[in-house]
Parts: structure tokens; sequence; C-alpha cells
């Protein structure tokens, strides 16, 4: 009996034998390359989540900050347009209280003068977009009052197209030429006027800058930065192709609005 159970032992420790081989002989052999593709694809997804993930936490932060930006557009145009619009109401004002007081004639220069000066603060005080020519145009004005070739009555209708003018700078974009000074020196370049919030240049030397406030005047200054430059330069080239509406991301000057 003993010798007929040897050889049935045997097959049996042969068999688990082999079974106990096979997690060492699965671990040598190569990887199935349809496990290999599934794996090299998992680790694709997950790294192709995690750059989503921080695109769009960029993109939030950039979109805060634009919106941040648009406020104070808005803001600043608020501001032109009461500015304007009070301005506008002196003048109002001027002609009702001459009206009621039957001023004629001589009578009425000084308060053409009044006004006339007025505006010209308030060309000086914003930003430097052609004020050497627009205070000019006053200047010429109040000359032609004072000298009697532009008659009283004629005189605040044209004054009153001065302030409109005025009005109108506060929505008007485009591209200008403009005689400005950068580092101290003169030169004949391209402007592009946003409203009357940002000013922003070009030379024909290729440097690129806006109209910064310096306490109580304004200073042209170049910038430096690339992606700035750039951000910029896509401006003057809406302008050039006569885009006048859009989406621009541009610098703005602190304390440009006045």
């Amino acid at each position: 009996m003993n010798r007929s159970s040897t050889p049935a032992r045997r097959p049996v420790a042969a068999v688990l034998a082999c079974l106990l081989g096979l997690p060492q002989a699965f671990a040598q052999a190569p990887a199935d390359p349809l496990s290999e593709g599934l794996i090299r694809l998992r680790g694709e997804v997950e790294q192709l989540n995690s750059e989503l993930t921080l695109l769009r936490e960029e993109q939030r932060t950039q979109l805060a900050a634009l919106n941040a930006q648009r406020a104070e557009l808005e803001a600043g145009l608020a501001r032109q347009e009461l500015a304007a619009r009070e301005a506008r109401g002196k003048l109002e004002a001027a002609q009702a209280e001459a009206a009621e007081a039957g001023v004629e004639g001589e009578e009425l220069k000084p308060l053409i003068a009044t006004a006339a000066d007025g505006l010209k603060t308030h060309i000086r005080a914003g930003l430097p977009f052609k004020q050497d020519e627009r205070v000019g145009e006053v200047d010429a004005f109040l000359a032609q009052v004072e000298n009697g070739a532009l008659p009283p009555m004629r005189a605040i209708n044209r004054l009153w197209a001065f302030f409109e003018d005025e009005f109108r700078l506060t929505r008007d974009n485009g591209l200008y030429s403009q005689t400005i000074e950068v580092e101290g020196e003169r030169v004949l370049g391209e402007v592009a006027k946003v409203g009357t919030l940002a000013l922003y240049f070009r030379t024909p030397d290729g440097r690129v800058g806006q109209a910064r406030r310096d306490g109580a005047d304004w200073r042209f200054e170049p910038v430096a930065d690339a992606d700035t430059i750039k951000r910029i330069d896509a401006l003057f080239d809406a302008y050039r192709k006569q885009i006048r509406q859009g989406f621009f991301e541009l610098p703005l000057a602190a304390g440009g609005a006045s």
C-alpha cells in the first residue's frame, strides 16, 4: 500500500510546485502591450487633468484682474463725463444769468473769458492729448472775442462747441500723430487714445510706452516689458485697421483719469 501511494504523491507535489512558481513567472514575463498602453494613457490623462486644473486657476485669476481693470475704466469714464457735464452746466448757468440780467455786448465778454479760462484749466489737467493745440484754439477764440472779430452771442455758441468737443473726447478712441517728449527728447510719434483715460505712444525709433501722471504733470514713459509692449502694439494695429471697439488687455497709468 505504501508503494502504491508514493507515485500519487509525486504528481500532486509537481502540480503544487508549478502553481507556486506561477507568480514569479508572471512577474518575470514582459507586460502585455495593451496593459502598457493603458498605463501610459492613464498617466497622460492624469497629467492633462493637472494641467487643466492649473489653467482654470490661471484663467480665474486673469478674469478677476480684468474685471477690476474694467471697473476702473468705467469709473474713470464716469468721472470724465461728470466733469464735462459740470462744465457744460456752468456755461448754461452763465448764459441763463446773462439772459435774465439782460446782459449784452461788452458785458458778456467777462463771462465768456471766465468760462474759457475754466475750459483751459480742464484741458491742462487732463490727459496730455494735443493739449497745446486745444489750449491754443481756446486762446485764439479769446483773442477774437477781445478784438471784436467774434460778436459775443456768436462767441457763446462757439464756446459751447468747445465744450461739446471736450465731451466727445471722453468717448473717442483713435490713432493720431503728436509731438511728445520722451526721455528728454521731443519727437513726432504715434499716439493711441482710449477716451480720456489712457494714452499710449510709439516713436519712430521703436520706443513704446504710455502717458503717466507725475504729480500735477504728465510724462511719456517707455515700457520695457515684452508682454506689455506686445499688448500696446496690438492696440495700435487694431486702430490702424479701423477697429475701435473690442477687448484689449492694456496697462493703466495710476492716477491717469482726472
